[in-house]
């Protein structure tokens, strides 16, 4: 079965917008108009796709199945064509790439650098955030690659095994916190302080209940979650808390003398960084230029 993309246009607008008025709208095409193309569709595709309501249209069963194959499609569509016009200087391309706080603060800044100083006519599009927000995005197709945690593979998402790093997490204070003072300090004595942290469910919250799990100890009262790592670090170098942050996401600060890990012996953890893509489709060329130049920094585990 061969689709069209007009025909897929259409589709997914109706569904995005619930409405066939609204999708005309937007598409800028009178709705007898869009109504005859989606009639097209459904007898190409030999069942009705919409089940049409007084307050708009919904999706059958059929219609929920086409979904992210229309998706897809169209995305593969938009993505060649960006391409090629790249390649004949017409337009940019875009590298879309989601990552969690310490590789979008050392790996993924280095690989973009790179990246642009050979190819300047790129654009990058970054999303910082947690794993399950990156997840979401990739999916979505809001981003290409997902730079995060090397966890189980999906029926959606897989990692790209030869592009994999390593990190060191520590319980980090300001650098004139009071607990510098105590040449003696030991994990316990942080019970008492104030924290900030990313919320439970997340890599970060868990490696730490895990260090401090090992030591025989409850973990301490998490006065603020966040998932800003721009909040985190204010409410360390700003207020005194302490946090549980990787060695990437604060050497800018480190450097700056604001923040740095306290002098607990034995207290540290290690994870495996990685990057992810969707188990389906092409990767676009651009996030090809972005993943070589990845797989250049990467430190076999």
């Amino acid at each position: 079965m061969t689709f069209d993309l007009r025909q897929l246009t259409a589709f997914t607008t109706i569904v995005a917008t619930g409405s066939l008025g609204r999708s005309a709208d937007a598409l800028h095409v009178t709705q007898p108009a869009l109504s005859r193309t989606i009639k097209r569709l459904e007898e190409q595709v030999g069942a009705a796709l919409f089940e049409r309501h007084s307050k708009g249209m919904q999706l059958t069963e059929i219609g929920r199945a086409l979904v992210p194959h229309a998706t897809l499609l169209l995305r593969e569509a938009e993505h060649a064509t960006e391409e090629i016009d790249a390649m004949r200087g017409l337009v940019k391309g875009t590298i879309r790439v989601g990552a969690v706080g310490s590789i979008a603060s050392l790996v993924l800044p280095q690989a973009i650098g790179e990246v642009l100083k050979k190819w300047p006519t790129l654009h990058v599009h970054v999303i910082e955030g947690v794993w399950d927000r990156l997840t979401d995005a990739l999916v979505r197709h809001e981003v290409d690659l997902a730079l995060g945690m090397a966890v189980a593979d999906t029926d959606e998402i897989c990692a790209i095994g030869d592009c994999r790093w390593e990190d060191r997490s520590y319980v980090v204070a300001a650098s004139d916190h009071p607990l510098r003072n105590n040449p003696k300090l030991k994990l316990a004595d942080t019970l008492s302080q104030p924290w900030a942290m990313p919320p439970q469910g997340t890599g970060p919250f868990e490696q730490m209940q895990q260090v401090f799990g090992a030591h025989g100890l409850a973990m301490p009262n998490i006065a603020v979650e966040t998932r800003s790592i721009t909040v985190l670090k204010s409410l360390v170098t700003r207020s005194g808390f302490l946090s549980w942050m990787p060695e990437p996401m604060y050497d800018v600060d480190h450097q700056a003398r604001l923040i740095d890990a306290l002098a607990i012996p034995g207290v540290m953890a290690s994870r495996t960084l990685t990057a992810f893509r969707r188990r389906h489709g092409i990767l676009p060329g651009p996030a090809v230029k972005l993943l070589e130049q990845l797989r250049l920094l990467a430190v076999a585990p």
